[in-house]
């Protein structure tokens, strides 16, 4: 919610789903989030960790979801370029 308010108040924003959260990303695309639809649809989400989605058994559904897989660190996401791109990256 906190993405989508800093969008629609023309911040430049991303969101990185990594860890134990890359689990939800199927029962958001089978529930149709509502939340989770309108970032995806504003182009807000950056991806997915590859690397926690293969470890906690949601690859296959997460490139299902046509998300981004990101893995540039040793198959995880990396904060590097975002931070290098200007970011501040949030962790929540």
């Amino acid at each position: 919610m906190n993405a989508l308010d800093l969008h629609e108040a023309e911040a430049e924003v991303k969101i990185i789903i990594e860890g134990q959260s890359v689990t939800l990303v199927p029962v958001f695309e089978k529930e149709s989030n509502h939340f989770y639809k309108r970032a995806k649809e504003a182009g807000i989400i950056a991806g997915i960790c590859l690397a926690c989605s293969k470890v906690l058994g949601v690859y296959d559904d997460n490139l299902g979801s046509g998300l981004a897989m990101l893995d540039d660190m040793n198959g995880h996401v990396g904060m590097k370029k975002y931070i290098e791109e200007g970011y501040q990256v949030i962790s929540m």
